[in-house]
């Protein structure tokens, strides 16, 4: 790593202690940021996800001596995951294999009965669920990410969209409130005295990761791809609603990791993860290569000012 990049390490990892993040304690009284159960150690923590993603947190739930507790769908009834954590408990009977990780409820409800502190989300799935996160504050579990407050401000992206434009971060043109009906695309695309016209993309409004989302670039694909799009959102995100934008032909991809604890927010600098197949990334570069300087210092001015804007507290990406 440069000098320039350990500073930033540490830095953020100055950060986090003040704010309670690093190590098994979790919570302190009068952070904004910060979630807002009284500090405890997190003794038993759950992975509401499958496959890798569990894999991964059960390790390093290991590493620092905290219990680990799998969920599993009746057909990943011998996923790895469920052999490497602790204990195990299956959910979803009757449901798909996906709705078994969207049923929340149910979720939250073997982790009551089993004592569990915390929840891990992974990402996919209910990653981004505001319900879920609620919920999960409600019953006095620890929700490993950002407060349900502010997970709504960023789990909805037309929200998202809204808090960005308010703090002066460019987006490109897109529909201020989700969608449900072709009707509305429609309008957007083609109609007013202004229409933003093709190619635009089609994203689920409440998801990420590259699902629910439909590149149209002429008015007979549009009711083929909207409903695509909404069945692929409804089926990896437990919700419908879409939004659009213009879409941009041959983009680069880049991030912004960014650390916060609802105060302050810290930038890692940026990675590239242009090279993607079907919206899934291949492969990330860090720094991203050939990026001009000027542009490097507005992205990461952007990322910092919007995640502190939303008093963001936990690590992410913009």
């Amino acid at each position: 790593a440069s000098k320039i990049s350990r500073k930033a390490l540490q830095e953020g990892r100055k950060m986090l202690v003040r704010g309670g993040m690093v190590g098994r304690a979790v919570g302190l009284p009068g952070r904004r940021g910060l979630a807002r159960y009284p500090p405890r150690a997190i003794k038993k923590l759950m992975a509401a996800n499958r496959g890798e993603i569990a894999i991964r947190i059960f390790r390093a739930a290991t590493e620092l001596d905290i219990r680990t507790v799998a969920i599993y769908s009746a057909e990943d009834v011998r996923s790895m995951h469920r052999y490497k954590a602790d204990e195990a408990y299956m959910i979803g009977a009757g449901t798909s294999p996906v709705g078994a990780y969207l049923s929340y409820e149910e979720i939250v409800e073997v982790a009551l009965a089993n004592e569990v502190d915390a929840i891990h989300p992974g990402y996919g799935f209910l990653s981004e669920n505001v319900n879920f996160a609620r919920l999960c504050e409600e019953k006095g579990i620890v929700f490993v990410g950002p407060r349900s407050e502010v997970l709504n401000k960023f789990g909805d992206k037309t929200l998202a969209r809204g808090l960005a434009k308010a703090n002066n971060v460019p987006i490109v043109p897109g529909t201020e409130l989700e969608v449900t009906t072709l009707e509305e695309v429609r309008a957007f695309v083609e109609g007013g005295a202004d229409p933003v016209g093709y190619p635009v993309i089609i994203k689920a409004a409440h998801g990420g990761g590259g699902r629910g989302m439909r590149v149209v670039r002429e008015s007979s694909e549009l009711a083929e791809s909207v409903e695509r799009a909404q069945s692929e959102a409804l089926s990896a995100f437990g919700n419908a609603a879409v939004f659009v934008e213009r879409y941009v032909e041959s983009p680069r991809h880049v991030e912004v990791q960014i650390l916060g604890d609802g105060e302050q927010t810290v930038h890692l600098y940026e990675r590239d993860c242009s090279v993607q197949r079907r919206f899934q990334k291949v492969v990330e570069i860090a720094p991203s290569v050939g990026l001009p300087t000027p542009l490097r210092d507005e992205l990461l001015s952007d990322a910092v000012r919007l995640a502190e804007a939303a008093g963001y507290s936990c690590a992410g990406t913009v």
